[in-house]
Formats: structure tokens, C-alpha cells, sequence
């Protein structure tokens, strides 16, 4: 995966990140800073991009 590429990101993910954006941005943080620490969040809450449903295989 790409660098930026949110593909293998659950749609559940993608809305905690804006969530958290909104709220990042809202402290007065600069737009690109505020997605960083979203996704940084996002990352170290569900350890990184995956893809939800029953049967998926975990590396853990």
C-alpha cells in the first residue's frame, strides 16, 4: 500500500479519521496536520488499514 492510499481502510475507519480531523481542526490545527494525527489515531487505535467481515484472516 501506497503511502496516502486509504483502499484497505474500513468505511468505520475512514469516518473515525474525519471525525477526529474535524476535531483537530476545530483546535485551530492546519488542515494537512490535523489528517496526519486522524490517521496517526486511527492507526495506533485499530493497528493499521483492515478489512471488516466474518472469515478475514489476522496476522496476530
Amino acid at each position: 500500500m501506497s503511502r496516502g492510499d486509504k483502499s484497505s481502510y474500513t468505511d468505520k475507519q475512514k469516518r473515525q479519521a474525519e471525525h477526529i480531523e474535524e476535531g483537530y481542526r476545530k483546535e485551530g490545527v492546519p488542515k494537512q496536520e490535523a489528517e496526519e494525527r486522524a490517521w496517526r489515531t486511527v492507526n495506533k487505535q485499530d493497528h493499521g488499514g483492515k478489512k471488516s467481515g466474518s472469515g478475514r484472516k489476522d496476522s496476530h
